[in-house]
């Protein structure tokens, strides 16, 4: 197992981080093989998601969970900035890890997605991503 831990900054702001360079990149040391990436950020107000990027689905993505998870006061969990308690629901929703089949040391996702980092939370503008690359 080969594995890798860097920074993605998301500032103060609602964010979809794609994430697909950086993975392809760190696959390029296993050229030619097959496995399974394993992706992982561990936060508890973070996710992962596979998504189309460049067309507006990632705007309609956050629009969707400030649908679903407004920045209100209906939260219980309060602390940090208004309606935070909605981002400790996030990974719920959007899970914090996501494996993705390896061929030829390529991802096997379809023509139009791209693994994201989804964040919602204003408060902590610095998430940590962690790749596996786990060969068959």
């Amino acid at each position: 197992m080969h594995s890798e831990e860097f920074e993605v900054r998301t500032g103060n702001r609602e964010a979809v981080v794609d994430l697909t360079d950086r993975v392809t990149a760190f696959l390029g040391e296993h050229a030619g093989a097959d496995g399974l990436l394993h992706a992982w950020v561990p936060h508890a107000t973070a996710g992962l998601a596979v998504i189309e990027t460049g067309a507006g689905s990632e705007e309609d993505l956050l629009a969707a969970l400030r649908s679903l998870l407004p920045a209100d006061d209906r939260w219980t969990h309060r602390h940090g900035s208004p309606g935070h308690g909605r981002d400790h629901v996030l990974p719920a929703l959007v899970a914090p890890s996501m494996s993705v089949p390896v061929l030829a040391g390529r991802p096997a996702w379809g023509t139009w997605q791209s693994l994201c980092l989804i964040d919602t939370n204003v408060d902590n503008g610095t998430r940590t991503v962690r790749l596996s690359f786990l060969p068959a």
